[in-house]
């Protein structure tokens, strides 16, 4: 049961961090929303940065995973258009008010500089992904293309609450696919 206790502590976390902020949101409301002790809190969690850190590794895990998950499925020649994909469904499901980790970094980037840096860390996890799924397009080592291809995809985050998901990605879907279609434009 313990497990189950910090999932849902994780869970509630996540979900008040992302739609109120991770200052506005105090111990003892994610300590009320999830039904636990505040010292079951602390039993898990050394700390609400403690807390935080989780819940930015574990959110961003399972990005991660899908973005793997569609390079890795993808036909050699569609790896990005199958990580754009993937960004899409993230953005429709789950990313509708925006960047978690980007929110962090924001947050944090002036009195908690150790989580704005795991917030950057994830993101560089993210180009490591671009990187590789347009090397299984044929464009092994190409830096420049990744961190192109990331502003594409961290421009469609930080708009998905102003244009909504399905405009946004109906766009992202275009704009991917015209690059991967004329890279040396962007050069």
């Amino acid at each position: 049961m313990p497990a189950r206790k910090r999932d849902i502590l994780l869970d509630t976390a996540e979900r008040l961090f992302y739609a109120e902020g991770f200052h506005a949101t105090g111990v003892d409301r994610v300590v009320a929303e999830a039904g636990v002790a505040r010292m079951t809190l602390y039993n898990h969690f050394s700390s609400k940065d403690a807390l935080i850190s989780a819940v930015l590794h574990r959110r961003y895990a399972r990005y991660l995973e899908d973005l793997h998950r569609a390079v890795d499925e993808a036909v050699a020649g569609g790896a990005v258009m199958a990580l754009t994909e993937a960004h899409c469904r993230w953005l429709e499901t789950t990313a509708h008010r925006g960047c978690i980790v980007i929110k962090a970094i924001g947050e944090f980037e002036q009195h908690h500089p150790a989580i704005a840096d795991q917030g950057r860390r994830l993101k560089r996890e993210v180009l490591a992904v671009i990187g590789a799924a347009l090397a299984r397009d044929g464009s092994v080592g190409d830096s420049a293309m990744a961190e192109r291809l990331s502003v594409i995809l961290e421009g469609a985050n930080a708009l998905v609450p102003v244009l909504g998901a399905a405009t946004l990605t109906r766009h992202l879907r275009a704009m991917m696919a015209a690059v991967c279609a004329t890279p040396e434009r962007l050069v």
